[in-house]
């Protein structure tokens, strides 16, 4: 199935296009990283139980404080280019390899966008998830956090971030696709996951329209 989101067409259009990679591209590409790496996005929901969809990139996620790892695995690689309000810089190798992610990004930069060369189309968009020592830390409400290992679900020898994380942050936006989304995962939704994002999204957003088809 094919949803048009007319954000990312404007992104394309603008930017250039993405390549169309899959999750087993993107284990190819981290094979050997010695740090936490997983899939999100639609990609995530589709693995852990969603419907097919056509999907515009592939997300790889990796916490922020591993920035520098990330930067090594990748030079030589692919060029990285931190992609933040709707501009973007390009992060030479060289330019302060081993800076945490507080030197090199702005504050509120939470996506880098990857690609070969300029003459190239982009290969994947990673996702900085916020966090400390012991785990994951929500971005829009920080008491709700969990330790590193369980924010993945491991499907086919590759780690992808939990459905029902995933959708918290889907919810913000609810997007087409992400209704799409939702709908077709709440199903297999386990009590569990489905008990955890009803109660995340109760704190971050008490009105919000998921809310009655979790609770039924």
């Amino acid at each position: 199935m094919i949803i048009e989101d007319p954000v990312e067409a404007e992104l394309h259009r603008l930017y250039g296009p993405g390549a169309r990679r899959e999750p087993a591209d993107a284990a190819a590409l981290m094979a050997g990283y010695p740090g936490r790496w997983w899939v999100a996005g639609g990609w995530a929901i589709e693995a852990q139980g969603g419907a097919p969809r056509a999907h515009g990139d592939l997300d790889l996620s990796v916490p922020r404080s591993d920035l520098a790892l990330l930067r090594r695995h990748l030079a030589g690689r692919l060029d990285v280019w931190i992609a933040d309000r709707g501009s973007l810089t390009p992060l030479p190798p060289d330019q302060d390899p081993d800076a945490p992610a507080t030197d090199v990004l702005p504050d509120e930069c939470e996506n880098l966008w990857t690609r070969h060369s300029g003459a190239d189309p982009w290969e994947y968009d990673v996702i900085l998830m916020d966090g400390d020592e012991d785990g994951w830390i929500f971005k829009r409400d920080s008491e709700i956090r969990l330790p590193w290992p369980e924010i993945v679900r491991t499907v086919d020898g590759i780690d992808y971030l939990r459905v029902e994380l995933q959708l918290l942050h889907k919810a913000a936006r609810r997007r087409p696709k992400d209704q799409y989304d939702f709908e077709a995962v709440l199903p297999h939704l386990d009590p569990a996951a489905s008990g955890w994002l009803r109660d995340a999204l109760t704190r971050v957003h008490p009105d919000h329209p998921w809310l009655a088809a979790l609770r039924s």
